[in-house]
């Protein structure tokens, strides 16, 4: 609470106005934003269903997660998107130094994979 709360808030602020500046968070989430608007609702894809249940289990909800903790790097290939939006991409990274790093950590984690 205030009036220590003040000293991470001004960290922030500073932190973020020195930061590099890029429009690619404004433009994926007005894209993520607009799909959801054109596609409406979709289901949950079953792996990422909770299964508190028998019945949902037999139905096959949660079957086939795979825990990225459990995995190399805390990260595992997996879609979490509904089959509708299997293969879309909202977000591109930008030009700046920041961004660039960005694009070729995420194209060594995906390994060439469309990234879901």
């Amino acid at each position: 609470g205030f009036p220590e709360a003040r000293i991470p808030l001004a960290e922030c602020a500073i932190y973020l106005a020195c930061s590099p500046k890029s429009n690619s968070a404004y433009l994926a989430i007005d894209a993520a934003l607009a799909e959801v608007q054109r596609s409406g609702d979709l289901p949950v894809p079953f792996h990422l269903r909770n299964a508190p249940t028998q019945t949902m289990k037999k139905l096959g909800f949660g079957a086939e997660y795979q825990y990225p903790h459990d995995f190399s790097g805390s990260f595992v290939s997996q879609n979490y998107l509904p089959d509708g939006l299997r293969n879309a991409t909202w977000f591109t990274p930008g030009e700046n130094a920041t961004e660039a790093k960005i694009a070729e950590f995420l194209a060594a984690r995906w390994g060439g994979e469309r990234q879901p």
